[in-house]
């Protein structure tokens, strides 16, 4: 796996060709996912919004390597991910993906620090705790590194994850609602630093969100519906595609 700076220019950091994913419920199969097209080029920021149960957060999840398809072939950062077992595909994602969820996701029993520090242990780096601390102080956390997540605001808990999600300097970050646990005054610092983040990291950044101007950030914004792809625009001209 090439790091981000030898990605080559012309190359697909995203790239998904007809991709289903049906899962099976008490009430029978049920399509998730209807034939999903779609690239992403490196750098790329791309907002994904739709109704719940649209198969949005789904398709994180694909993209991710955290739900196989159905069918289909799924491409990151030129990885068919179709080909890695689930040894390769955990090195993969320990590699290359960052996530956040909406839910902050922290080990409630360790520390900011430590939970930082915790996929670069995985990755094998001996100043893994030094990095932490950089990647807190990064996200104005110095003073609390020792805190534990039941110690944090909302908003704090939401900058330690971004911390530990950069701390691997992801070429692809998934964010799924990441504000939607927070207040609007908090949402908007939470956002810009994300932001910043992914620009100073040059990480590709993909978000689900159901706020317009959230969105309207990003340079991209795909709305889906019913697991498809109903419009593909730029963002700031929503027009009839109105966010759910």
């Amino acid at each position: 796996m090439l790091p981000f700076s030898e990605n080559p220019p012309d190359s697909d950091m995203i790239r998904l060709v007809d991709v289903h994913l049906k899962l099976e419920s008490a009430a029978g199969p049920v399509n998730i996912l209807r034939g999903i097209d779609l690239t992403v080029a490196p750098g790329e920021r791309v907002a994904i919004i739709g109704p719940s149960g649209s198969g949005k957060s789904t398709l994180l999840m694909v993209i991710g390597g955290l739900e196989r398809p159905t069918s289909g072939q799924v491409l990151v950062g030129g990885e068919d991910l179709a080909q890695l077992d689930e040894d390769r595909l955990a090195r993969f994602r320990r590699g290359t993906v960052g996530i956040v969820f909406q839910s902050f996701h922290l080990i409630a029993t360790m520390s900011a620090l430590e939970n930082v520090a915790v996929p670069l242990e995985l990755a094998g780096h001996a100043d893994a705790f030094t990095r932490a601390a950089e990647e807190l102080e990064r996200v104005g956390l110095a003073a609390r590194t020792e805190h534990y997540p039941g110690q944090l605001s909302g908003g704090e808990q939401q900058r330690v994850a971004l911390a530990r999600a950069f701390a691997i300097r992801p070429r692809l970050l998934l964010a799924d609602e990441p504000t939607g646990n927070l207040d609007g005054e908090t949402g908007r610092a939470v956002s810009a630093l994300m932001f910043d983040l992914a620009q100073r990291y040059k990480t590709t950044l993909l978000l689900v969100t159901h706020e317009a101007d959230l969105a309207d950030c990003c340079g991209r914004v795909l709305q889906i519906q019913d697991g498809r792809i109903f419009a593909d625009r730029p963002a700031g001209l929503r027009g009839a595609a109105a966010l759910a």
